[in-house]
């Protein structure tokens, strides 16, 4: 097991070296100057250098590199082009949106599709299952966006129970929370159909073993079979799609976050891109990529408490 686990942990640094030199690399690609982007069309040559010179983007790539992995290591991420702020404290600003949004969104799809693949899986071929798996299907096709405009039209416009966007902030915990809800049932929609489909088919193919027979063979019925033996032995695969959506759900809610007006971490990137401030996009795209290596080495200490085979491994 601790070789396992220290092979991971040595990939897990590997990984974030390699995406850290991957993300400097393509950003430094992109066509356009940050410094004429700042100055405009009209700026003098002098007046350009001085600030690429300040910038640092008269030195060769792996200057700048060495120079930006300095700063992450001790903490500092950059300043800002656009904005004049460091960069740490906007991502921190914005995690703390994006994080509790996916974690609530995570939550909500795990309580929906856990019963309902359960369900599925115990009524194979029957009504119940057809119901459950056309259910899903349907979760899986309808766009998150479209959904979430159908939430706002209902439980903000005509109801009035929910805000339809904006976040007041963490001071009022009840508001924010609230501001949360219609974001994160948007988000939950595709996963949690997505994640039922995945349960259903990993317990119906263990409800096949020898030793779910067995257990039925001892008395059980077969809901009994599937809750204390087939569920933990079903969950593996389905722990590798709980870590692809969490980290989807991270960085991938710009859409979500822009219909909502959510100050989140995908919106700051899609702002950042847009005014061309290649500092806080390159900081923020590392933190989301570490934020997704950091999740799969979760999950693979998950499989080994899950599987004790790999304990030996």
């Amino acid at each position: 097991m601790v070789r396992h686990l220290s092979r991971r942990l040595a990939t897990l640094i590997l990984s974030l070296l390699v995406a850290s030199a991957a993300i400097f690399a393509v950003v430094d690609l992109v066509p356009g100057d940050p410094a004429s982007f700042m100055l405009g069309t009209g700026a003098r040559p002098d007046t350009l250098a001085a600030l690429r010179q300040q910038m640092g983007l008269d030195l060769p790539w792996p200057v700048r590199y060495a120079r930006w992995m300095g700063g992450i290591l001790t903490g500092d991420l950059g300043t800002s082009l656009a904005y004049k702020t460091p960069v740490a404290g906007m991502l921190w600003d914005r995690i703390q949106v994006s994080l509790p949004l996916a974690v609530m969104a995570l939550v909500l799809a795990v309580a929906v599709a856990f019963p309902a693949g359960m369900f599925a899986a115990a009524r194979r071929g029957r009504g119940g299952d057809v119901a459950v798996m056309g259910a899903t299907q349907l979760g899986i096709a309808l766009p998150n966006f479209w959904f979430a405009m159908l939430l706002v039209l209902l439980f903000a416009v005509k109801l009035r129970l929910l805000p339809a966007g904006g976040f007041p902030g963490w001071d009022q915990p009840l508001a924010a929370l609230r501001a949360l809800i219609l974001p994160a049932v948007a988000l939950a929609l595709p996963q949690g159909a997505i994640l039922a489909r995945v349960l259903r088919s990993a317990l119906v193919e263990t409800l096949g073993q020898d030793y779910i027979r067995s257990a039925r063979a001892k008395g059980l019925t077969r809901g009994q079979a599937l809750r204390r033996h087939a569920l933990r032995n079903a969950l593996i695969p389905v722990l590798t799609i709980l870590g692809m959506q969490f980290s989807f759900l991270l960085a991938g809610a710009i859409i979500i976050e822009n219909v909502f007006y959510l100050p989140g971490i995908g919106r700051l990137i899609f702002q950042a891109i847009t005014q061309r401030d290649l500092v806080v996009v390159q900081s923020a795209v590392l933190v989301l990529v570490a934020a997704v290596i950091l999740v799969t080495f979760l999950v693979d200490l998950a499989y080994v408490l899950i599987d004790p085979r790999l304990r030996t491994r």
